[in-house]
């Protein structure tokens, strides 16, 4: 059964459904899923992963990202970027790169984030953008992520005229940032704090977690020859690794605990949340595992034909009437 992650690189327009939906068809199987949703503004990194893979992909969801954006100031739209329609226009004549400058280093590191109101988020059960689109005013409470790199390349006018002679300036910068962030709610906040608003105009994901846009293909280039990164280099590339002996391969492929790794009691001790990828002498990914005191215990196993819960540790009394 084929099964592994595949990297494309969304085309702007296609929502991440759209995206699954092909490759379903590609992959000729209903099992396929994505790590981290971008909109369909959006281009570059959305992880696919297909048959026992999508095991691996909420471990996926929750690793830093790395977004090229544009944002532009001066006007702001209700959804935060180009989609949406402009609400206020401000001139943005007078802002120099220094305040831009000054504005992005106030966005970085651990800041409070209102989502934008168009967004997937939940409210009292229904998405927040479907209750803005019935005409009902939404807003979201603030949660805390943090933007490890905002980084300004430059300014340039919108329309024409030299760039403190303009309404209208784009920034291009590079955001580099935990999981759960608005790329476009940081364009609104940025315009905020100058005066003039904001919104995004253009964004590509160029890295989710370990996997690049170099390791990305096109939709159409996945038709012609469908590249799948195999399960066990998916893994190792995506977590810490832990290197099994024969005898650990067949008590973990049974469920079994065996002994804690290297890093157990430390603040790298494997965690359910954070698992160790364990391989046989072979190379294979046998499990997942997490430390526990001194032993190490399976929170997934892959099986050779499919893929299973660990099951729950015998007792003592259990044990010992083994």
């Amino acid at each position: 059964m084929l099964s592994g992650l595949v990297i494309v690189d969304k085309p702007q327009g296609w929502t991440s459904h759209d995206v699954v939906g092909r490759m379903r068809r590609l992959a000729g199987t209903r099992k396929v899923g994505h790590a981290g949703t971008l909109d369909p503004m959006a281009t570059g990194v959305l992880v696919v992963g297909i048959n026992k893979a999508t095991r691996l992909l909420t471990y996926i969801v929750g690793t830093s990202k790395t977004y090229t954006a544009t944002i532009r100031l001066g006007e702001s739209t209700v959804t935060d970027d180009a989609e949406g329609e402009v609400t206020a226009t401000r001139s943005a004549a007078s802002v120099t790169e220094e305040a831009v400058r000054t504005g992005v280093a106030a966005l970085t590191g651990e800041i409070e984030q209102v989502p934008s109101s168009v967004s997937a988020i939940k409210v009292n059960g229904e998405r927040a953008y479907a209750r803005v689109r019935s005409g009902e005013e939404v807003k979201l409470a603030a949660r805390p992520v943090t933007i490890h790199r905002f980084e300004v390349h430059g300014l340039r006018p919108a329309r024409g005229g030299e760039a403190l002679d303009v309404d209208v300036l784009d920034v291009d910068v590079t955001v580099e940032c935990s999981s759960g962030t608005y790329i476009r709610a940081l364009a609104r906040d940025l315009g905020e704090a100058l005066g003039v608003g904001g919104h995004l105009t253009a964004l590509r994901r160029t890295q989710v977690g370990p996997y690049t846009l170099d390791q990305a293909h096109t939709l159409e280039q996945l038709a012609e020859e469908l590249d799948v990164l195999e399960m066990s280099q998916a893994a190792r590339a995506l977590m810490p690794n832990r290197e099994l002996s024969d005898e650990e391969t067949t008590e973990i492929s049974f469920g079994r605990r065996i002994a804690a790794g290297v890093a157990a009691g430390t603040p790298d001790a494997a965690t359910p949340e954070k698992p160790a990828a364990a391989f046989a002498p072979d190379g294979t990914l046998v499990a997942l595992l997490a430390d526990k005191g001194s032993y190490a215990k399976p929170v997934l196993v892959f099986a050779p034909d499919n893929e299973k819960r660990a099951p729950k540790q015998p007792t003592a009394e259990q044990q010992a009437g083994q």
